[in-house]
């Protein structure tokens, strides 16, 4: 999750067109906060954590819906949409329809915590469906998903662009370059999740895909969430931005779910994570 807490904070001064679509920036300036990105991909990872690799989806919805509210009541103002805002004050919440990119920026835990795509995918399609329950939410949090669950196994740039584009169906051929000249603010999975892959596909470490990420504009913070969530999977992390990371989010509330969940993949949480990915699951 790191990493996509990471392209959160990186990415938050630029959101709303308000960069230079450059990749030349300063990496962390006073600007630089988290926002209803991190804090629900932490309420989604602490749900997944608490129920465990075989809960049901129904117990695994219950779950989400509950945390995701508390989260949100602990985080008022971290910038949710209007829709989610409502979602998160109502007794009995129900999903809206959205396709918006909210599902996709907070879906990374379940790209880590299974032991097959299939039910990485069957996890990321719960974690969307209590809000974003429209076809393209619900694809927008498995294309995600998927690209995080294949980088950590060893699946190669190209493997993952081939599996994306045959199974999602997303233009991932144009270039960064081609891109950046008419991209603006775009608050839909179908704008921004294949646009975040692209900028991961086209890096070289994990800086390099959240600056790419970032000079895309737009909406910055959340392509940088996608984007630096599959990127800590397919590269790893230097220690020195994790230590930056958690110096930027609440100690203890936050931390501790970091915490947990490194201890869960059986990694220490101030190590490189750079472990290269195990076994290959050949299951495409």
């Amino acid at each position: 999750m790191y990493g996509a807490i990471l392209g959160d904070i990186i990415g938050s001064p630029f959101e709303f067109d308000r960069g230079n679509k450059t990749k030349e920036f300063d990496l962390f300036t006073k600007g630089c906060d988290f926002t209803d990105d991190s804090v629900m991909t932490i309420a989604v990872g602490e749900a997944l954590l608490a129920v465990g690799t075989e809960a049901t989806v129904k117990e695994i919805e219950e779950a989400l819906v509950t945390n995701m509210q508390d989260w949100g009541k602990r985080y008022p103002y971290a910038g949710y949409g209007g829709r989610f805002r409502y979602w998160l004050r109502e007794s009995n919440p129900k999903p809206y329809g959205s396709y918006g990119n909210g599902s996709a920026m907070r879906v990374s835990a379940a790209g880590w915590l299974y032991d097959s795509l299939e039910r990485t995918r069957e996890v990321a399609r719960a974690t969307a469906n209590v809000t974003h329950n429209h076809p393209e939410g619900i694809k927008g949090a498995e294309a995600t998903a998927s690209a995080i669950y294949m980088a950590r196994n060893g699946f190669s740039k190209e493997e993952i662009k081939e599996y994306i584009e045959r199974e999602f169906h997303y233009n991932l051929d144009r270039t960064l370059d081609e891109i950046r000249p008419g991209y603006h603010m775009d608050e839909t999975c179908q704008r921004t999740v294949p646009e975040a892959i692209i900028a991961f596909l086209e890096s070289k470490d994990f800086e390099d895909a959240i600056r790419n990420a970032v000079s895309l504009g737009g909406d910055t913070d959340t392509l940088g969430a996608i984007t630096g969530s599959i990127a800590e999977a397919f590269y790893g992390i230097p220690a020195v931005l994790i230590a930056e990371c958690r110096s930027r989010i609440d100690e203890g509330l936050m931390t501790d779910v970091l915490d947990e969940f490194d201890h869960t993949l059986g990694r220490d949480k101030n190590a490189d994570s750079d472990e290269k990915k195990g076994k290959r699951l050949m299951e495409l």
